[in-house]
């Protein structure tokens, strides 16, 4: 009898065990017991926030986290209500120059020191200085734009996340992929852009002013484009043969470092004349 009680005390501290464990570890497929912290990963907020989630994943946080780990990082989404890891990485070139692409890293890094350093992880900052000092501007362009105008905040956002990007000997940068996908979430509004040879509005017009004017210094520096299309009707700030379209994913503007050395791309606008201007440098 005596044993008897026994062995049910230890199947109960068993299941205690279980669940108690059970609980604390987010996610079972969340790549090799990676573990957030509600800071930087909140599923409410993740599930409340992403409408496209909620009807192709549903309230499951194990799917909810692991989509975060394979894709929202990435794509800039907000891991909760205080951090967006793609402006965190974006706001300091620092951070850039230790972690690159790691973007477990970049949470870990909030978690631990970003947050009680006061670091910003939610608004982007559009005016940045370079961290890195160049050796040498290989080439730059500039071009104008009328900053009071809706395209003029599509304009400074994309310039914005564009600034201070780093590339290694033989790495491939793609303008598509380094802006973001052209949404409210991710901070564009509606503008003037040109569709099928028309023009209309749509949620990032403006952006291809930043991508040719980055190909115009590409053309200065020396570096061939491996993906470049023209616009389908003539633009204004630009000389024609100069001009790079961006169309969701399917045209980009890519090139890659040819040189044996580092090079960085700085990009900055001036709302106050209205200037946008993009130069290529080593470093």
């Amino acid at each position: 009898m005596k044993q008897t009680k026994l062995f049910k005390h230890f199947l109960m501290l068993l299941l205690c065990c279980s669940l108690l464990f059970g609980n604390t570890i987010p996610a079972e497929a969340a790549q090799n017991t990676v573990t957030l912290s509600n800071i930087t990963f909140d599923a409410d907020y993740y599930y409340n926030t992403y409408a496209d989630l909620q009807v192709a994943i549903g309230y499951d946080y194990n799917a909810l986290f692991q989509h975060y780990l394979e894709f929202g990082l990435k794509e800039g989404r907000f891991g909760s209500a205080d951090f967006n890891c793609m402006t965190y990485k974006n706001n300091y070139i620092d951070l850039q120059l230790t972690f690159r692409d790691d973007y477990i890293a970049y949470c870990l890094h909030y978690e631990q020191y970003g947050q009680a350093e006061g670091r910003n992880a939610t608004e982007p900052f559009f005016e940045t200085a370079p961290a890195v000092i160049p050796t040498a501007t290989l080439g730059s362009y500039a071009t104008n734009y009328n900053a009071n105008i809706p395209r003029a905040t599509n304009v400074a956002l994309a310039t914005f996340r564009i600034n201070g990007v780093i590339l290694q000997p033989g790495e491939e940068f793609s303008f598509s992929q380094t802006i973001l996908p052209r949404t409210p979430e991710n901070g564009y509004v509606k503008a003037t852009v040109i569709d099928r040879g028309s023009y209309t509005t749509g949620y990032g017009g403006g952006i291809c002013q930043v991508s040719s004017t980055l190909y115009a210094a590409m053309i200065c520096a020396g570096l061939p484009a491996t993906e470049r299309h023209p616009h389908s009707l003539p633009v204004s700030y630009i000389p024609e043969g100069m001009d790079a379209t961006i169309a969701s994913s399917a045209k980009d503007l890519k090139f890659v470092n040819i040189y044996d050395h580092a090079i960085q791309i700085i990009a900055t606008t001036d709302q106050e004349t209205g200037t946008l201007t993009i130069s290529i440098v080593s470093i």
